[in-house]
């Protein structure tokens, strides 16, 4: 099984906590059959000596002792400073490295990912990780982080309330946390393309229907990455290099495409699924149907059973339940046509 830094820091700590715990336990059980043995005390006399001589608290005596139970008070007084210091020193580690904060934020955080379903798993919380996260969470899509650098984690443990795994993508028992199972979608943005291609082999040898985006850097890696099962390839220097490019071609169109995909409100570009098409509009054509009327919205691409895409579908284009259509309109109108879709009114 593999261990998070956490869990190899807090490991320790939790043995250390163990330990002190059984020292004074032993002391406790030494001083009170000691004062037994030399006082002569009754058991509950002599655990009641034991404690207030390890606690210091200067109450009286209950008999007065003889020399050889004078010498074991001081003994017993010196062996208690030892083991208080430590278990003092041990609980000022917890405090203040966190551990304890940690351990049950951490805690919360699996509970929360356990019950996840139909969300995303990011892999890396660098430049593009970050980009990502912040707009699933624009569009509302629940998601995790795993991450295995420390500080990341921290940083994301002290300042986001993202949910986060600590550890290695590229390791089974790490997507398992991430509750794989019941992913809706990959993506990862290691730096490495050797580690991307790792994780892609193994959540594909894990889930095999799995949605996987993955990140490269060299022109040929994104070749490997599809053969390894990535769906999608994006590699972040070609698309800056084009968007720079396009910027001075058509600047405008450039603006307007990035309104529409980056705004988190306003008009937006979306696609529904006709699977769940009520039967009433199987085989009708997008004019019969008179979307854009009763909606508002726009059918601007289709992506029918074959897999062709179809740019601006003319109005005779007929629909059917394995068409994917690409809308453009407010949060509203799109809203409507989904229902408009499924309902049939």
């Amino acid at each position: 099984m593999v261990k998070t830094s956490l869990e190899h820091k807090t490991a320790p700590m939790i043995r250390s906590a163990i330990t002190g715990v059984a020292l004074v336990l032993i002391i406790v059980i030494i001083g009170t059959m000691g004062y037994m043995i030399i006082e002569k005390l009754t058991p509950l006399d002599a655990l009641y000596m034991t404690v207030i001589t390890m606690a210091t608290v200067g109450f009286r005596e209950v008999a007065d002792f003889h020399e050889a139970g004078k010498l074991f008070t001081i003994f017993l007084i010196i062996g208690s400073f030892g083991i208080f210091g430590y278990v003092v020193t041990m609980v000022t580690r917890f405090v203040v490295d966190g551990v304890f904060t940690h351990y049950f934020k951490d805690s919360k955080v699996k509970k929360k990912i356990d019950k996840l379903t139909d969300h995303v798993i990011l892999c890396g919380f660098g430049r593009n990780g970050k980009q990502a996260a912040a707009d699933l969470t624009d569009h509302n899509n629940e998601f995790l982080v795993v991450e295995k650098d420390p500080d990341v984690v921290e940083y994301l443990r002290r300042s986001t309330e993202y949910l986060y795994i600590e550890g290695d993508a590229t390791h089974e028992e790490i997507l398992e946390l991430a509750n794989i199972e019941n992913a809706r979608a990959l993506i990862t943005t290691l730096p490495v393309d050797a580690d991307n291609l790792f994780v892609v082999l193994t959540a594909k040898q894990m889930r095999p229907d799995i949605l996987i985006i993955s990140r490269a850097s060299d022109d040929n890696s994104d070749v490997k990455l599809k053969r390894a099962g990535a769906s999608n390839v994006i590699m972040p220097d070609k698309i800056g290099g084009t968007r720079m490019a396009r910027l001075v071609v058509d600047p405008d169109v450039v603006e307007f495409v990035d309104t529409v995909l980056m705004e988190p409100s306003g008009v937006r570009i979306k696609e529904l699924s006709c699977k769940d098409m009520a039967d009433c509009f199987t085989n009708k054509t997008i004019s019969e149907l008179d979307i854009h009327n009763r909606t508002g919205a726009n059918i601007i691409g289709l992506k029918n059973k074959s897999k062709q895409y179809i740019i601006n579908p003319p109005a005779s284009t007929k629909l059917s339940p394995d068409d994917q259509l690409f809308v453009i309109g407010t949060t509203e109108e799109i809203t409507n046509l989904r229902e408009l879709i499924r309902k049939g009114h």
